[in-house]
């Protein structure tokens, strides 16, 4: 009994279902625009956007020169934010921006342009193309309406682009460093605190330039070893100077007094 009352179920959904398709058909197919566009928003109003998508795709050059247009075109972008498929969204409010920059509406969607860009931007381990679209885009947004209601969260936004985007540099910095690479890790690193100057890793930054360098100078042949430790000494010194209370000071001179006693004992070792 309960197996039948479970198929009895399945059939009144799957007739449910082929009724709507076949009304959905009916409505796709009609010639009357004015019709079609009322579905559509019915559809949108309903939160049926991928219908309300299909629908607005059919009737955007048919609506293109009617004074209807820009509203299609508003909703219309919508449904690709509201589907998250984050690019053609950020492209079709791109669209309405140029296509309307008088509009009332014509911030958000830029706004909403450059916040589809950081939501489809992936996380750091991956290629970080888009972050760095979406970074321009923010700050390009963030320049033109600096007093925007949307500022404060749009600059929230640009420093986890930020954020990630410096993640992404210093794991390049990382990996350089464990595979042996030391010189490369040092320009890496170097970089890093270049292109991120404000990092709260900052200093652990600069302690791994000092153990890059360390290691390249162990690892060189005799004759360049000196100059090398004293690289090291020299980033020591910077580190000293511009993180006094980091918490890695005990490290950083360690390593200095390692390097400043090597350079010592290949002082006393090579032949005068």
């Amino acid at each position: 009994m309960r197996l039948q009352h479970i198929n009895i179920l399945f059939l009144c959904v799957g007739l449910f279902l082929f009724c709507s398709c076949g009304n959905f058909e009916k409505i796709r197919k009609s010639s009357d625009v004015n019709f079609k566009m009322t579905k559509a928003n019915e559809y949108y109003d309903k939160q049926d956007y991928q219908h309300a998508n299909e629908l607005y795709k059919e009737l955007m050059p048919i609506m293109k020169s009617t004074r209807n247009y820009e509203a299609l075109c508003y909703k219309y972008s919508y449904t690709f934010y509201y589907l998250k498929d984050y690019i053609q969204a950020s492209y079709h409010f791109k669209n309405f921006t140029e296509t309307f920059p008088a509009s009332k509406n014509a911030e958000e969607c830029e706004y909403l342009s450059a916040l589809c860009l950081y939501k489809y931007s992936p996380k750091f381990t991956l290629d970080q193309t888009n972050t760095v679209k979406a970074y321009e885009t923010l700050q390009s947004y963030l320049n033109k309406y600096p007093k925007s209601e949307r500022a404060k969260e749009a600059g929230e936004y640009i420093d986890q682009t930020r954020r990630k985007l410096e993640l992404k540099e210093a794991d390049a910095a990382k990996l350089y460093f464990n595979i042996g690479q030391y010189k490369a890790a040092t320009v890496a690193y170097k970089s890093v605190l270049r292109d991120y100057p404000d990092s709260p890793n900052s200093d652990l930054y600069q302690l791994m330039i000092i153990k890059a360098m360390y290691k390249y100078a162990y690892a060189s042949i005799i004759e360049k070893q000196e100059e090398r430790y004293a690289t090291a000494i020299s980033a020591y010194n910077d580190f000293k100077e511009l993180y006094p209370k980091s918490k890695y000071q005990e490290e950083a001179e360690k390593l200095f007094k390692d390097s400043d006693n090597n350079v010592k004992k290949i002082k006393n070792e090579l032949p005068k």
